[in-house]
């Protein structure tokens, strides 16, 4: 054989070779919060490496483009973050600096979770003036499990789109999860039926989607703006309003100060709870399923309680 035919030779195993890697490597799946990281990894298994920018105490507005995170989206052939504005602050500043083809605008691997739920909070008038508007809508869709089962339908999609090799394989995943994932929504609901038009005041304005699934009647704001601290003036307010006819509950998220919510709940006599927010808001919220479980069971014991 002589040296052009090896090196052809060469050249086109290397080429099946590098095909066939490609077609049966693991898919690295860049997530912006926590919901994201543990949804790809149920639907992906062990053909998806996935790491997420942010944890669950940490608030998902304010993120830093660390050198580590351009490292880890530029390495990515799938983005999954949450959209509708909610990372408009720290997002396009990595995509920028990541300078990663496979997940850049109008690509596959480009998949903000908002697209496939209906969006709720959408604002009439925009006004940057009145805090953290986000005109697209409430961006905080993972407080809902509704919303979770529509995001996994379109996000296995994608997942069979970029890796079709192992499409069966992410389209069995899907349905055990949302099978289980179906049941679990119906012991949700049930759980939390009694409890239905309960007053709630939330600290941020995070929580649209859960006074949705529930059916509870957000009553009050501890931020006057969204995204800015409580003032002094307006929780005095608050407790005037609250005291002579108290809420059933206040809730804030574990990655907020809670001190705001706990000077309410000391004047008022209304109680307090710390919720998880997100996979890995707490030590027991170690999963999606767990995530919701804790959050009703708290809400649920902390009103039981008052009563």
């Amino acid at each position: 054989m002589n040296i052009l035919n090896k090196l052809l030779l060469v050249g086109g195993c290397a080429l099946l070779l590098g095909n066939s890697v490609a077609a049966n490597a693991t898919v690295n799946v860049f997530a912006c919060e926590p919901e994201w990281q543990s949804l790809v990894q149920t639907l992906g298994g062990d053909k998806v490496s996935v790491v997420s920018a942010t944890n669950g105490l940490q608030d998902p507005h304010h993120v830093q483009a660390r050198p580590s995170l351009i490292s880890k989206m530029r390495n990515a052939d799938l983005m999954v973050c949450t959209g509708a504005d909610l990372e408009v602050g720290w997002l396009p500043i990595l995509l920028r600096r990541a300078s990663n083809a496979n997940i850049s605008a109008g690509k596959t691997g480009y998949f903000f979770a908002a697209n496939y739920v209906k969006l709720l909070g959408i604002p009439k008038i925009i006004d940057r003036s009145q805090g953290d508007v986000h005109a697209a809508g409430n961006p905080h869709i993972q407080t809902s499990p509704k919303n979770v089962a529509l995001v996994a339908k379109a996000l296995v999609q994608r997942l069979q789109t970029i890796d079709p090799v192992n499409s069966d394989y992410y389209q069995q995943r899907t349905d055990d999860f949302l099978a289980k994932w179906k049941i679990a929504e119906r012991k949700w609901k049930k759980e939390l039926a009694p409890l239905r038009g309960a007053k709630i005041i939330v600290q941020h304005t995070s929580w649209d989607y859960l006074m949705d699934f529930a059916h509870f009647k957000q009553v009050g704001t501890i931020e006057e703006k969204p995204g800015i601290p409580a003032t002094s003036g307006h929780l005095v307010e608050l407790m005037n309003k609250f005291k002579p006819a108290p809420a059933d509950l206040i809730i804030h998220a574990s990655y907020q100060d809670k001190r705001p919510s706990e000077w309410l709940s000391q004047h008022t006599g209304i109680p307090a709870v710390t919720l998880p927010f997100t996979v890995g808001g707490s030590d027991q919220a170690t999963d999606l399923f767990k995530l919701y479980d804790q959050t009703f069971a708290i809400i649920i014991g902390a009103i039981k309680h008052k009563s």
